[in-house]
């Protein structure tokens, strides 16, 4: 995230260079901006907590609390990878039915066509991660929208999941495989350990790697990206396989959680997971998102579902809600990407 804010505030560079290079008052400005949405998202969500701990039944109960850690990580698995996405500028919708997908095709895998759970795990994140690859590379090298490339995988998964199950859900009784989804470790629900293992390694991705940088370069401006050598093909391709290889994470926990390969989860997962990431700070438009916004995003979603379910809250109107949510994250992020293109031009003018 600060190597694409640093790119908003810029001085002229020495005479007889075209570039512009980012002052030290700028990288101040934009860490200031960055910590600054963190700390309001995060008083944000504490309001909500304190109010929830007042008004909600139960709210604050240590199996509610573990049971929010543990729903949430579903999502936030993926919102990680997606951040990433859309920091390049691109989109995938497909996330909810690759859900699906992966939790019917393991289902038959184990219980039809009788496969070690371990062999199934893999065939199934090797297949997300393939299929993924193949969506990212539709993207770049034909240029076809990643919104429309992901939207035919979301109606191509959704009919999958029912067309191989027969719409019906495959039990699987193995206790060990049921512990990944609602056994805990020291305390804290596997999933959400996995959710932790997750966050850390897209952080380092994000901040520390050569592919971070160029994630965030991709998005703020492709053409120039290529032209200064960044593999811009390969890029979209390994984002899109990221976001296969995390769904098929996601379907594998939840599939521990319900005991069956059931090919109608995952309904809904894609907006609340790209609501998360907005929430977080990420752009819609490209080059900009954090993995800490991200966290903070997931979580927000994720008390505040639960605490309209607490506080009996017609599900009806918890879908109104979300897609209010949903449509004020998307004009928060248009207004702050309008923002940076005015300041981006003020500058231009005024060298």
């Amino acid at each position: 995230m600060m190597s694409t804010a640093l790119s908003d505030v810029t001085s002229p560079a020495p005479a007889g260079d075209g570039r512009r290079r980012p002052t030290t008052a700028g990288a101040w400005t934009a860490i200031s901006r960055s910590t600054a949405e963190h700390v309001g998202l995060l008083g944000g969500l504490t309001v909500l907590f304190v109010l929830l701990t007042l008004w909600a039944p139960n709210f604050l109960t240590q199996s509610n609390l573990l049971d929010v850690a543990r729903q949430l990580s579903f999502t936030g698995i993926i919102a990680f990878g997606m951040t990433l996405v859309i920091a390049s500028g691109e989109i995938d919708i497909s996330v909810g039915s690759a859900i699906a997908f992966n939790s019917a095709l393991f289902g038959v895998l184990v219980v039809e066509r009788s496969w070690p759970l371990w062999l199934a795990a893999l065939a199934v994140c090797a297949l997300g991660t393939l299929v993924g690859a193949g969506a990212g590379l539709v993207r770049a090298v034909l240029n076809v929208p990643s919104f429309i490339v992901t939207l035919a995988l979301f109606s191509a998964f959704s009919g999958l999941a029912l067309l191989i199950t027969d719409s019906v859900p495959l039990p699987i009784t193995s206790e060990d495989f049921a512990r990944w989804g609602n056994g805990l470790l020291l305390g804290i629900p596997i999933p959400a350990l996995v959710f932790i293992v997750v966050f850390a390694v897209f952080f380092v991705i994000a901040k520390r790697t050569t592919f971070g940088r160029s994630v965030y370069a991709v998005g703020g401006n492709p053409e120039a990206a290529r032209l200064s050598g960044i593999p811009v093909t390969r890029v979209r391709a390994t984002l899109f396989a990221t976001t296969g290889l995390l769904a098929a994470l996601s379907g594998l926990l939840q599939t521990a959680q319900l005991g069956a390969g059931n090919p109608t989860i995952g309904t809904g997962v894609e907006f609340a997971v790209i609501t998360a990431v907005i929430i977080g700070g990420a752009d819609l438009y490209g080059g900009r998102g954090s993995m800490v916004g991200t966290l903070l995003g997931v979580v927000f979603i994720a008390v505040l579902n639960n605490g309209m379910v607490l506080l009996g809250v017609n599900s009806y109107a918890q879908n109104v809600a979300n897609g209010a949510i949903v449509l004020v994250t998307v004009l928060i992020s248009t207004l702050r990407s309008s923002g940076r293109r005015s300041r981006r031009a003020k500058t231009a003018t005024a060298s």
